[in-house]
């Protein structure tokens, strides 16, 4: 898939705003500072498409962009930023398990982990809330060419033990860099081949 298109479209805090859902949507999530902004825009090749921010965890916000006219890249709030009160963070929890559990046309939702640390409770407990309501995810690892070959491939390796120790099949896994632009064209083939069965009727992958 070329990106010949990216457009934001709006910025909403409540699910009744988002844009309709007449589109096939993909999600991009992680923690705070896992690199979101820069692998967005490295994705969509355009410099500045999503804000990248000095202060971690600083809005509590729902992004939509829509691409070649066709399809949703859907930027969600970071979460584990330790210095968010305790209403933000459940307002966080509210807005996101929502919008998880009833957008019908969000296809799939990218959780994006940062390669150069060990597994965090927080993305842990992500991933098992996403498998315990069927809810179909994808593995990003950022920030790649902050390591050696060695140190990656040891750094997955260890994700993926750790994820075997609930699961009896791992979800999609792609690792990637911003800087070197790795992990593109893995990402772009993964939605070009949902959009392929993508039903408008019922705004949701055909089965």
């Amino acid at each position: 898939m070329i990106i010949k298109e990216a457009t934001f479209v709006a910025s909403n805090a409540r699910l009744e705003q988002l844009p309709a859902s007449t589109m096939p949507e993909y999600a991009f999530v992680g923690r705070s500072n896992v690199g979101k902004s820069s692998l967005i825009n490295m994705i969509c090749s355009r410099k500045g498409l999503a804000k990248t921010s000095g202060k971690p965890g600083k809005t509590i916000t729902i992004n939509h962009f829509i691409i070649n006219g066709s399809w949703y890249l859907v930027d969600l709030p970071g979460y584990g930023y330790a210095k968010r009160s305790k209403d933000a963070r459940e307002k966080w929890s509210v807005l996101m398990d929502s919008y998880l559990l009833n957008r019908t046309n969000l296809i799939t939702t990218f959780i994006l982990i940062d390669s150069r640390i060990e597994p965090q409770k927080s993305d842990l407990q992500l991933m098992e809330w996403m498998g315990e309501h069927a809810l179909p995810f994808v593995i990003v690892f950022t920030k790649s060419d902050k390591l050696g070959a060695v140190n990656l491939e040891k750094s997955v390796n260890t994700y993926k033990k750790q994820l075997l120790l609930q699961w009896e099949e791992l979800p999609p896994v792609i690792v990637t860099s911003s800087e070197l632009r790795k992990g593109k064209e893995e990402i772009l083939d993964y939605i070009d081949s949902n959009n392929q069965h993508f039903d408008p009727y019922s705004n949701s992958i055909r089965t």
